[in-house]
């Protein structure tokens, strides 16, 4: 039987430094708390599971418009209205 593998909040801004590093992302483009309030309002307002599904697409949305803060904001803005929209069904 396997052990879980929850990573605690602390070594959360290690796992993102590790990844961006691996994948050529600046890490001071990634803001982690508007990834992870998509992530809840989608597991909340959909499903869990279309969580991470909602944010790697909120990532190519914003990749495709330029990557910045905004790009990101902005997508992870229409993800969430989606969700808040979704729930309301």
């Amino acid at each position: 039987m396997s052990e879980s593998r929850t990573l605690p909040p602390e070594a959360l801004d290690a796992w993102a430094d590790a990844a961006c590093a691996r994948l050529g992302i600046d890490r001071a483009a990634l803001s982690v708390p508007l990834v992870l309030d998509l992530a809840r309002d989608v597991a909340h307002g959909v499903a869990r599971p279309a969580a991470p599904l909602s944010a790697f697409i909120a990532g190519l949305a914003a990749g495709r418009a330029g990557g910045d803060a905004e790009a990101q904001r902005e997508a992870v803005a229409a993800l969430t209205a989606l969700a808040n929209e979704w729930a309301e069904r």
